[in-house]
């Protein structure tokens, strides 16, 4: 008589499957690798978490919830916009380079390149991202509002473009650049920020800084 299948743990399974495909993306993730990722076989991968299509799903909310999510958090935790895009561009020079996980953005590089027939895939993926765009702008928008940004700020502008630095962080850890040479951008970024607060609050920044560095 056959003994019954090995139980497995979902949740690990999960997060092994997650890695590979941070790692090498959608399309350049087979269920052969799955298999050999996870520790089981295709039909109970199947069984589990339905097709591959939906545990790439799960995966990427997974990420979202723990590595990648630091970006939301940062941006509803910190007291200030300056503060919360400060942090988030901290935290993903850190987290992109983190010893012993995949490099860069799982949501930003693991459908880089993909077939017609995965459309949809990318079209989610796509989605997660403006979706991340949308709140740095409305974080900024709200600075604005309480006078931490100066009336006449493009928000929108703004945000784009923490939103490209974000993207453009992604990349560069993925091609290897290290952690200190990702936050040696960071001043640059912040001085942007600050060239659109007001006039007032511009010399407490400097001056904020300043003693930051001694």
């Amino acid at each position: 008589m056959a003994g019954r299948p090995r139980e497995f743990d979902r949740d690990e399974a999960l997060l092994r499957a997650r890695d590979a495909f941070w790692a090498r993306g959608y399309e350049g993730t087979s269920m052969s690798d799955l298999v050999s990722e996870m520790g089981i076989a295709s039909a109970r991968i199947y069984a589990a978490f339905g097709s591959k299509e939906d545990l790439f799903r799960e995966a990427v909310l997974l990420y979202e919830a723990r590595e990648g999510g630091f970006a939301t958090r940062a941006l509803a935790e910190e007291p200030t916009a300056r503060s919360a895009i400060e942090r988030m561009m901290r935290e993903a020079a850190a987290t992109y380079t983190r010893p012993g996980k995949p490099r860069g953005c799982m949501v930003v590089t693991a459908a880089t390149n993909i077939a017609k027939d995965n459309d949809p895939i990318l079209a989610w993926l796509t989605e997660h991202r403006r979706a991340r765009t949308a709140s740095i702008v409305r974080r900024l928008e709200q600075a604005v509002v309480e006078g931490e940004l100066a009336p006449d700020t493009d928000a929108q502008a703004l945000g784009d473009l923490f939103a490209i630095l974000m993207h453009g962080i992604s990349v560069q850890a993925r091609d290897g650049v290290s952690e200190e040479r990702l936050l040696a951008v960071l001043p640059l970024a912040m001085d942007a920020f600050d060239r659109h607060a007001p006039a007032k609050k511009r010399g407490v920044v400097g001056a904020s800084a300043v003693r930051r560095e001694r």
